[in-house]
């Protein structure tokens, strides 16, 4: 019986990566430059092949451990292996003039094939169970150089939106799809050339089988082998005994959170786990939707995800059924998305509240004579815009309002991004106008037309709906009198608005009929105190009192 011990050969640049996947038990029996585990650094993962032929006859490393240049991984018994009868019972060493680039990007969810010079097809890739979603943002322009795994563009069903990446690196020649095209699985979406490290295309009729994967150089000097440039460690499907199938930068993502990736269901292609994948998980949790088995196994049973976590009393279960007749329907995906981000901020973000009024009456004579005055042009003037351009203002000489907090920091932008709710047939949304500060009322008018029908129709890209530094909720189509908005983190404040009416107003004389305005501010009072909420509020008024204020 020949025993030989297997020790880590030279990875690269690296000191003490950690053991993230064991491939092989004791008892198996193991070939020369099989995979033995998976060790992965904060850039890229590895496998870590057997120098030897033999039988496994006691492992060394287990999952989480540290290892380095040198150290043992496992124990062989070496006898009857012809593979390795010509070998040295020593420690691996690196192939003489041929040092292992470690993959600095992550690992591709499938095999990859041979580098390609010539253009490169790059198909949808497996999407589950959907047909016919709209492509709602394209990322790229031809042109670009593209990386593997890059989103290209985002597309949307009735239940979610995903983006698809690339399949290959490479120059993006020609792009096969644009805003407003359904496409499904095996449709074409770009050509690329220079494509390098091409991963298998979707299973269609005309698809051919991946290449194989190269072997090792040589028996005698194996390499500690890229998991860009070889299987994945995760493979679906394949025995695996470590974390589930995702990349290295993902898997750092989690445990920066400290979600458990084993409870994560993949929606990436195969099932591998995305970053968005690790952030739903985690909005999820926050908003009580769902527990990890730590939460599951510490709460009480009944307590589910009912804020029995926040030691609250559990949820009331109720039968409804048994009172009359119910009708059941899940909420939508907006509404899902939405609610979790309402139910986070509501509870973290020491929120108040004040309440006024002001007086808009020469400012609506003023809009209603500008509209009639340019009927032609076909874009009508909302009380919304002037609100907009008054709240540049006021945020400009409030800077605080148009902040947000990081840690102990406060960040002051020097932009004003203005979003506004919008009402859909699917919920709640809410554009952001950029760059405000630099538009006019009929500007603004505009594009705040054309943000809302993307809203009504379902079409806004995530683009048009982030980077907001302030938000106004208005229901003045509606009625109503005061409200309280709920803040969108990480803004620190944010303006509703309700349906003006004709009030008496005592000018020092007599009553007179005025236009007035009620407005609700709600502010985070961890970066504003009620001084200046009240100040905001009073300025906000003179301005659209008098609009010739934004001028000073």
């Amino acid at each position: 019986m020949a025993n030989m011990e297997i020790q880590v050969p030279d990875i690269g640049d690296f000191d003490e990566v950690t053991v993230i996947e064991l491939m092989v038990k004791v008892g198996d029996t193991v070939k020369a430059d099989q995979s033995l585990i998976t060790v992965e650094s904060d850039k890229a993962s590895m496998e870590i092949p057997s120098s030897h032929a033999g039988v496994v006859k006691e492992l060394k490393v287990k999952l989480g451990d540290k290892v380095k240049q040198g150290s043992i991984v496992l124990v062989l018994d070496a006898a009857g292996a012809a593979s390795a009868s010509n070998q040295a019972a020593a420690p691996a060493l690196p192939v003489q003039d041929a040092p292992v680039s470690v993959a600095t990007s992550p690992a591709p969810s499938v095999a990859a094939a041979p580098v390609a010079s010539g253009p490169v097809q790059v198909f949808v890739p497996d999407i589950g169970d959907f047909k016919d979603v709209v492509v709602i943002e394209v990322m790229v322009k031809p042109g670009d150089a593209i990386k593997l795994e890059q989103s290209l563009v985002t597309v949307e069903s009735d239940k979610a939106s995903m983006e698809i990446p690339s399949s290959a690196a490479g120059v993006l020649k020609e792009l096969k799809v644009k805003l407003g095209d359904k496409v499904n699985i095996g449709d074409l979406l770009a050509v690329l050339e220079g494509a390098a490290g091409a991963v298998a295309a979707p299973a269609t009729p005309a698809a051919a089988p991946a290449a194989p994967v190269a072997a090792a150089a040589t028996v005698a000097a194996p390499v500690a082998t890229a998991a860009v440039a070889a299987a994945p460690a995760h493979a679906p499907g394949g025995t695996t005994l470590g974390l589930p199938h995702a990349s290295p930068s993902v898997r750092k993502f989690a445990r920066e959170l400290g979600v458990p990736l084993e409870e994560l269901k993949g929606s990436g292609t195969k099932g591998r786990i995305t970053q968005d994948d690790v952030q739903a998980f985690t909005k999820a949790v926050m908003s009580g939707a769902t527990q990890t088995k730590a939460q599951a196994a510490k709460a009480p049973a009944s307590s589910g995800g009912d804020g029995a976590a926040l030691g609250l009393i559990p949820w009331p279960k109720v039968d409804f059924a048994k009172f009359g007749p119910i009708e059941r329907k899940e909420l939508g995906r907006i509404k899902k998305i939405s609610g979790a981000n309402l139910l986070r901020n509501a509870i973290m973000i020491p929120a108040v509240t004040n309440h006024d009024d002001c007086d808009i009456t020469d400012l609506e004579a003023f809009r209603v004579s500008t509209n009639k005055e340019n009927e032609k042009s076909g874009i009508k003037v909302t009380m919304l815009a002037f609100l907009i351009k008054a709240c540049v203002s006021a945020l400009k000489k409030f800077p605080e309002f148009n902040s947000s907090l990081d840690g102990d920091a406060l960040v002051y932008k020097n932009y004003w991004h203005i979003g506004f709710a919008a009402d859909t047939p699917n919920g709640l949304m809410v554009p952001v106008l950029k760059d405000a500060d630099k538009k006019g009322i009929f500007q603004i008018s505009q594009e705040m037309g054309e943000l809302a029908k993307k809203a009504r129709d379902g079409k806004l890209s995530p683009a048009e709906m982030s980077g907001a530094t302030f938000t106004i909720s208005s229901l003045g189509g509606i009625g109503g009198r005061y409200f309280t908005p709920i803040i969108n983190a990480p803004e620190v404040a944010i303006l509703g608005v309700c349906k003006s009416q004709m009030e008496p107003v005592w000018d020092g004389k007599a009553f007179q009929p005025r236009l007035m305005l009620p407005l609700s501010l709600t502010w985070d009072h961890r970066v504003i105190d009620g001084a200046a909420a009240a100040r905001f509020n009073a300025y906000l008024g003179q301005i659209l009192g008098d609009f010739r204020r934004v001028l000073l």
